[in-house]
């Protein structure tokens, strides 16, 4: 049984740790870290998952980009399950249930980078004409719409969320 919440500036170290012990302490060396540098995650989509003891189990997080000149996407991930975990559903959970609250909450459209079997199930296909920053391979850059026709004529690189 695990309880889910909204993550708090409380959870920011054990998310990390989480993602380090998931990803490898290396992983903000990706590019599409680049997107998030300076730009504070969505939080009312960042969940947390804690197991029956209270053990930080999961943890997905979603960050604003703009697509071209087209604002209203969302970034997800990483999303991460410690290994203890894995392999029971959880990661699915964190997933449905914060795609769904970003339909509720008026988001358009979501973005991620990963593997296109696996993210299908919950209705991500292959982008085309969506350039994330190099060297994203092509065919793992996956887009799902929260709303009818979201990523109709939405295409560009994939740059920092400016407000400005």
């Amino acid at each position: 049984m695990f309880s889910y919440a909204q993550e708090t500036p409380d959870d920011w170290w054990e998310v990390e740790a989480l993602y380090d012990l998931c990803f490898a302490p290396g992983r903000t060396a990706l590019s599409s870290y680049r997107l998030r540098d300076d730009v504070p995650p969505v939080a009312d989509l960042s969940l947390v998952a804690r197991d029956a003891d209270g053990t930080l189990s999961g943890a997905i997080r979603y960050w604003p980009v703009m697509v071209g000149d087209t604002s209203g996407t969302l970034l997800l991930g990483p999303v991460a399950v410690h290994p203890t975990h894995q392999g029971e559903g959880l990661a699915a959970v964190l997933i449905r249930d914060s795609l769904s609250m970003a339909a509720r909450r008026g988001w358009a459209r979501v973005l991620l980078v990963g593997d296109a079997p696996y993210y299908n199930r919950f209705g991500f296909d292959k982008l085309t004409g969506v350039e994330m920053p190099p060297p994203t391979n092509p065919d793992r850059i996956l887009g799902l719409e929260l709303l009818p026709g979201a990523w109709d004529d939405v295409t560009g690189p994939v740059t920092r969320f400016s407000t400005g």
